[in-house]
């Protein structure tokens, strides 16, 4: 108890992350790699729309399973209904590493109840 309440509130809450993200099956994103099949589980952090080449909108968000951050990017989409900060989604794809960040473009994904 007393190392609990020791520690930074962000390091208990990456913990729980991770724990809550094993106990889906889902692999960590610390453990991804490029082009490779990967299903992860995390809460959303931030929800961004960014243009891309011919006007074409991207949905980008970026998911945090606690151990490491991943990114998120739905191309040809402006909003998805559920999908805001805060929520926690389950979602499967192909890892791309863009810019040494892992990436899943148009991932199918889960919206998972806290």
């Amino acid at each position: 108890m007393a190392h609990r309440l020791t520690r930074p509130q962000s390091q208990i809450e990456a913990e729980e992350l991770r724990e809550r993200t094993s106990a889906m099956g889902g692999t960590p994103i610390c453990d991804v790699c490029d082009r490779e099949m990967a299903q992860v589980c995390g809460t959303v952090r931030s929800v961004s729309l960014r243009p891309r080449a011919d006007h074409v909108p991207a949905l980008v968000v970026d998911l945090d399973d606690g151990s490491r951050s991943m990114r998120l990017v739905w191309l040809g989409r402006r909003k998805i209904a559920g999908i805001a900060p805060g929520t926690y989604l389950k979602a499967t794809g192909r890892v791309a590493m863009k810019g040494g960040v892992p990436t899943i473009f148009n991932p199918s994904y889960e919206l998972k109840a806290r």
